[in-house]
């Protein structure tokens, strides 16, 4: 009886843990729609009430809110994007398993171990217009008095160059993992018949490798939509609101407008825009990889 007891009893204890990762991300999850669908303010406590959506109705006429949208679709899409293209890049150059090449891909893997508010502050200061090496780098080629991110119009630009250099990395290194598990049989024919480099790339090499591109695009995606301590340690989404992404913007209404209903309501929407982005791209994931098991 003792062995059937834990026969019985193994499954339970085994999705223990999962259950209770469960429990702690939908304890805060449930607070956050309590809290969005609340009219709250931590320094008026005794105006608290439900206003039952209210948060989510006045952000379709609330300029700010349209201006935060906006600042992270374009931020999320560059930062992704320009890092998709730049990590290929460089993992089409170190495709050959070498030593120099492994040595060189550890070396660059060591923007992706420092502390994102840590390289924010490392550019901040390599940025600043009185001191900052890059200021006079900028100087030298013509580039005088250069603001970086404290001027609206090069705000934007200064921290995607924080972002790509501290990220790049990590999607070099799953696409470069992706091209040395692809299979060296078509690669060997198309040289055997003297196939165009630009041939294979595009026709052999990018198709095989689209699932490895898919799914490194959906690591950032999550990680960049929801990018918190660059922007912040460099501009706090300044100048002005420039770079007010999702969650400076919910920062900023909790700990400095103290406004809780906002603020929640803020990361909702953050949520949804994620669930719906994140779908997509597993859509497709799973679309091309039933037509490879069926060309299969």
């Amino acid at each position: 009886m003792r062995d059937a007891f834990r026969r019985r009893a193994l499954p339970y204890l085994l999705s223990l843990p999962a259950l209770l990762v469960c429990i702690g991300i939908l304890i805060p999850f449930g607070t956050a729609i309590y809290y969005s669908l609340q009219r709250y303010r931590l320094n008026l406590p005794h105006l608290r009430k439900m206003n039952w959506g209210e948060n989510y109705l006045k952000f379709l006429t609330d300029s700010e809110f349209w201006n935060t949208l906006q600042v992270s679709l374009a931020y999320t899409g560059l930062t992704v994007g320009l890092e998709l293209l730049l990590g290929l890049g460089i993992a089409l150059l170190l495709q050959r398993s070498t030593r120099f090449n492994n040595f060189v891909s550890i070396l660059l893997l060591l923007p992706l171990m420092t502390a994102p508010a840590l390289a924010a502050l490392m550019w901040k200061l390599m940025t600043n217009p009185n001191f900052g090496i890059l200021s006079y780098a900028a100087s030298l080629v013509g580039f005088e008095d250069m603001k970086w991110a404290s001027d609206p119009s090069t705000a934007l630009l200064t921290v995607l160059l924080v972002d790509i250099w501290v990220y790049t990395p990590f999607m070099m290194i799953l696409l470069l993992a992706g091209l040395r598990s692809l299979p060296r049989q078509p690669f060997e024919a198309a040289a055997l018949d003297g196939v165009p480099r630009t041939f294979v790339f595009f026709r052999i090499t990018l198709p095989m490798l689209t699932p490895y591109i898919i799914t490194a695009s959906l690591f950032r995606l999550l990680d960049s939509i929801q990018q918190f301590d660059i922007i912040y340690a460099m501009t706090q989404g300044g100048p002005g609101d420039t770079l007010m992404v999702f969650q400076v913007e919910a920062y900023l209404q909790f700990f400095q407008a103290t406004n809780i209903g906002k603020s929640a309501a803020l990361l909702l929407v953050l949520w949804v825009i994620t669930f719906i982005l994140s779908n997509l791209f597993v859509k497709q994931w799973l679309r091309l990889r039933e037509q490879a098991q069926g060309a299969g």
